[in-house]
């Protein structure tokens, strides 16, 4: 069990037999009352955002969970497929579920995979990814002064903000974290 000092931005919880990843975390001290956490939890079964307030004593359980390395193989309309990389076990998660990180797999990926109870249930992958320019438009002459940036499409089909200066096949490297363009690769 943990208390309410333990639970910190992106441990796994327990609530109603089902895991929840806590995303935000806010720590309030009373002047004679006792301490509050305010927590924003999301569920990695259904993606669902819940509010959750802690009082002083109370704890939360912690859920029993796995990370595992596994390797994406392909995509279709609604399913993600990977290969487990030690048992060589081919696997699906819909795409519905992992809608963050979707528009950034690409074939070969390797990806640590959570796994809640024998099931996979969230992908996380690495933070920093290069990726091929597919489209951009070209830079308006002029419009160099300050931080301009422009639309440009990556090899997945994502559309990401980039600099002027990133052309139609050029190698960028993304965090796949918050989705921003870092450097070129």
């Amino acid at each position: 069990m943990l208390s309410i000092n333990e639970i910190k931005t992106g441990k796994v919880i327990k609530i109603n037999s089902q895991p929840y990843v806590v995303t935000k975390t806010d720590h309030h001290k009373m002047g004679r009352g006792g301490a509050v956490l305010k927590t924003k939890l999301r569920n990695l079964i259904d993606g669902r955002v819940l509010d959750q307030t802690f009082q002083g004593v109370q704890q939360a359980e912690e859920a029993e969970t796995e990370n595992k390395k596994a390797n994406f193989l392909y995509k279709d309309a609604n399913d993600a497929y990977f290969m487990d990389n030690d048992s060589y076990e081919q696997f699906t998660l819909a795409l519905e579920d992992i809608s963050e990180q979707a528009i950034f797999l690409k074939d070969g990926t390797d990806v640590s995979v959570l796994h809640f109870e024998g099931k996979p249930v969230a992908v996380q992958l690495p933070i920093k990814m290069d990726f091929k320019v597919v489209s951009a438009p070209p830079g308006i002459k002029g419009n160099s002064a300050g931080n301009v940036n422009k639309q440009v499409e990556i090899e997945t089909g994502a559309t990401i903000s980039a600099p002027m200066f990133i052309e139609e096949g050029d190698a960028i490297r993304i965090n796949t974290d918050t989705g921003e363009y870092v450097e070129r690769a």
